[in-house]
């Protein structure tokens, strides 16, 4: 490999500000801070959201057609276009 132009490839700590969830992993992310985790000190990565808070994997998204019906209405108003046009 040459020498120079690869990224800084290592382990990082990922922080979840939403609820605290660390976990490590290797990555070429940039990072100003640093953090102990586990005994080890490892630069570190502040997220929004993680797989530990996001609505998708936690079971608490919204579904589309619970939200007032819009889904249905669209359906509605234009099925009848649709059948007209056959």
């Amino acid at each position: 490999m040459k020498e120079g132009i690869h990224p800084n490839y290592r382990d990082v700590l990922f922080v979840d500000l939403s609820n605290g969830f660390k976990f490590v992993t290797r990555s070429c992310a940039n990072t100003r801070e640093t953090e102990t985790f586990e005994g080890k000190e490892y630069p570190l990565f502040k997220l929004d959201t993680s797989s530990e808070s996001h609505p998708f994997y936690t079971g608490t998204q919204k579904s589309v057609d619970n939200m007032g019906g819009r889904v249905e209405k669209f359906r509605n108003r234009f099925a009848r276009g649709a059948a007209a046009a056959k």
